[in-house]
């Protein structure tokens, strides 16, 4: 027999298939793909989630910083002369009104109406030059059609009436801490020289007090324990006002009755901590105002996240700091003063936890002069006071009424006799002040969808191509007005990942992708075992909600989320589980106290990170690049609302466990599941009641497939409020555009879950993916 030559066949078979074993083993073996192209090893040890919130921390403090060293340049103000800084502020105050929420009309009002019953006297106290009267009178209307010219906020506080012939008008505003009484020398907790309303009167000014809401706390349905403030904020931000917008309008009401006086009195506003901030909020929309004066709050505000969430104004920082506030008062005069605010410490208990620091005199001085080097030759208005200024006597009113009237302060303090009367007129004022404040949100909430519609009315729903084009116009207001979006380019993907799983249908891949400087995308990729080389699947990716992570959705059933990535993944379908930062309590949500301040959210960076994740998943051998979904529950639907509006590769949506009538969903106080009562004080977003709720996102992600889940039992809502607002979409969907084969909703009976049913049935059908046997 012969032997076998060196090199036979069988031989060069078996050569041959060694070497196609190393260059492509999952040819030879039949097998998968094993993982992920194209990235590195993932080495990075330890919470993966925790790291990513600590980069997105110090991504925006960088964007705060730069925020700051650019503002000057976008003031863009025209010094050439008086009328021109003038004309080029005036855009400015429009825009500072948008953001404080004072674009209501103000109701007039001939004077201020006493508050005295039949048979009393008028006056609560009196002093030899001055008597004091408590008042009310209207600031807001109605806001509804039928409503107008109704009010629906009346303020309250308390009148100083010179004796004489007024020297000045002046509206002194105090901190929350403070009541007009304190300021008025009529109750005690202020010292003689800090009773400015007192001071102002004794010199012969006429002086207004409001009331403004104090921050005492109280528990909410037995839940949240908030201010008073932070609850009224909550409401309001949601609906495009702002708690200090509420009280800039009560002063400006009566700058308004001050310039109707035929004695054309020059006019000023003083005011202390909150007060402060109220005043040089007033100063810098209205030039009636001649001088201002701060006390307590003035310096950088680039530390204001720290502060009660009430401060938190959409949009502020990028356009205003202290000194941009200071310049819009120019060539007017605005005194700082020196004095110490308020110090407060505010613990979470389902509020946002806060602190108030006193100014500090330095950074005080450094951001006036910041103020003088924008307006040049236009600045001599801008003082800022030293102990010089302040008498033993008269505190710091002589320099401000010396700048208001040309008139000397008081040497002396005359005695002051308060009646009976004062603690009866003045008794549940503040209560009274709440519940308007609550009313008027409430009614703005009830028109909001009539402004929505109007908002919306120039979509084109002829075809479906022209609905499409019709949308790109509101998709760029959601991602810039309402989403915030940060205008810096993608980094290079720099993908590593790590097998981390294994079990006989799937592999788990652990995922990191570059996003932003400090920014990281993290999740986890799900493969089919049957995944075939050359062969392309859709992708479904897999949201988990609030504090949870990529895991939730596919180890050890969790009963919200039932392994849905890994059952969807035994369907064959590939499955991408990213995390998303909301997580670690507190740490996140400072996260959108950050970003609220510089017009951005949360999602202004969880966008560009799914963007990211979609790009990089386009690239991947084994990926449709045309079939990748979202399906997200809970703070993953609230995901599924918002991303795939401004991600338009997902293909589809599926809402989880959290599609609602969303502005009621935050801003209702007549229903017990939303969020006024509950601890999730970063939920509320800017004027998504004038905008965006979640039939208009819906609409954005219309014309691509979208389906809403919802068990009857879901505590996130109630049905009929759900079925309201899904009833929007389907009239979209179906007869509008005749495409209601591209949306439904499931209800089934039980909680806040993951069904998958009538889901899963959903994505096989609009992914083109055949059910498995």
């Amino acid at each position: 027999m012969l032997a076998a030559p060196p090199f036979s066949t069988s031989r060069i078979s078996l050569l041959a298939l060694s070497l196609l074993w190393l260059v492509c083993p999952a040819v030879v073996r039949g097998q998968s793909v094993s993982g992920p192209a194209d990235t590195a090893p993932l080495t990075l040890e330890g919470d993966l989630a925790s790291q990513m919130v600590d980069g997105l921390d110090r991504f925006l403090l960088g964007q705060i910083a730069a925020e700051a060293a650019s503002r000057p340049e976008r003031l863009a103000l025209d010094l050439t002369s008086a009328e021109a800084l003038q004309k080029s502020l005036e855009p400015q105050r429009q825009r500072l009104a948008k953001i404080l929420g004072t674009t209501d009309a103000r109701l007039p009002f001939t004077a201020p109406e006493i508050i005295a019953p039949a048979g009393e006297g008028s006056a609560v106290a009196a002093g030899v030059t001055f008597s004091v009267f408590a008042v009310r009178w209207p600031v807001l209307g109605d806001p509804s059609p039928q409503g107008q010219g109704l009010a629906s906020i009346v303020a309250e506080g308390l009148l100083l009436e010179p004796a004489g012939t007024a020297k000045a008008a002046v509206v002194v505003i105090p901190d929350a801490g403070q009541t007009p009484e304190q300021l008025a020398g009529l109750q005690p907790g202020l010292e003689p020289a800090q009773q400015t309303a007192r001071l102002l009167a004794e010199s012969g000014c006429r002086v207004m007090v409001p009331a403004v809401v104090s921050r005492q706390r109280e528990k909410r349905l037995n839940r949240a324990d908030l201010t008073q403030r932070e609850y009224l904020h909550r409401a309001a931000f949601e609906l495009g006002r702002t708690l200090a917008g509420y009280e800039v309008q009560t002063v400006l009401s009566l700058v308004d009755w001050y310039s109707r006086d035929p004695a054309r009195l020059p006019i000023g506003v003083y005011g202390h901590g909150e007060g402060g901030m109220e005043a040089l909020f007033a100063a810098a929309l209205d030039t009636r105002i001649q001088v201002c004066g701060v006390s307590g709050f003035f310096g950088p505000r680039e530390q204001s996240w720290r502060e009660p969430i009430e401060r938190n104004f959409f949009g502020l920082l990028r356009h205003f700091g202290a000194a941009e506030l200071a310049a819009l008062t120019a060539p007017r005069n605005l005194l700082v003063i020196p004095e110490a605010g308020p110090v407060v410490v505010l613990e979470g208990n389902g509020g946002a936890p806060a602190e108030l620091r006193s100014p500090d005199a330095v950074a005080a001085a450094a951001e006036l002069q910041r103020a003088k080097a924008m307006l040049g030759s236009h600045a001599g208005g801008l003082q800022l006071l030293t102990a010089a200024n302040r008498s033993e006597v008269a505190g710091w009113t002589g320099t401000f009424l010396q700048q208001l009237a040309g008139a000397s302060a008081v040497t002396a303090v005359s005695p002051l006799r308060a009646e009976a009367a004062l603690a009866t007129r003045t008794e549940g004022r503040e209560r009274r002040l709440i519940q308007q404040i609550d009313r008027h949100t409430q009614l703005l909430l009830r028109e909001s969808p009539f402004v929505r519609d109007a908002f919306m009315s120039r979509l084109d729903y002829s075809s479906v191509e022209a609905y499409q084009k019709s949308t790109e116009a509101y998709r760029e207001v959601f991602r810039k007005d309402v989403i915030g979006e940060f205008e810096l380019p993608l980094l290079p993907f720099n993908a590593k990942s790590r097998k981390s799983w294994e079990t006989d249908l799937w592999t788990g891949h652990e995922v990191v992708l570059d996003v932003f400087p400090d920014v990281m995308a993290y999740g986890v990729l799900l493969l089919p075992k049957d995944l075939k080389p050359g062969e392309r699947r859709p992708v479904v990716v897999c949201q988990h909600g609030l504090e949870g992570r990529p895991t939730d959705v596919f180890l050890n059933d969790n009963p919200a989320y039932h392994d849905f990535a890994a059952k969807l993944c035994e369907r064959g379908f590939i499955t991408f589980s990213p995390q998303n930062p909301y997580i670690f309590t507190d740490r996140f949500r400072t996260l959108q106290r950050k970003a609220q301040p510089l017009g951005k959210t949360l999602f202004s960076m969880i966008v560009p990170q799914h963007q990211q994740i979609v790009n990089w998943l386009k690239t991947q051998p084994f990926v449709d690049d045309s079939r990748i979904a979202f399906y997200g529950l809970s703070y993953g639907g609230k995901s599924a609302m918002r991303i795939p509006a401004l991600v338009t590769d997902y293909c589809l949506s599926i809402c989880s466990a959290d599609f609602n009538e969303w502005v009621l969903k935050n801003a209702s106080t007549r229903h017990n599941f939303t969020y006024m009562w509950t601890g999730e004080y970063e939920i509320f977003e800017w004027d998504l009641g004038s905008t965006f709720n979640y039939a208009e996102m819906a609409a954005l992600i219309c014309p691509r497939p979208f389906m809403v889940e919802r068990g009857h039992f879901d505590g996130v809502g109630t049905d009929d409020w759900v079925g309201y607002e899904y009833g929007k979409v389907r009239h979209l969907y179906a007869a509008k555009l005749k495409i209601g084969e591209r949306t439904e909703i499931e209800w089934f009976v039980g909680p806040h879950t993951i069904n998958g049913v009538g889901t899963y049935q959903f994505l096989h059908r609009h992914l083109n993916w055949p059910e498995r046997k």
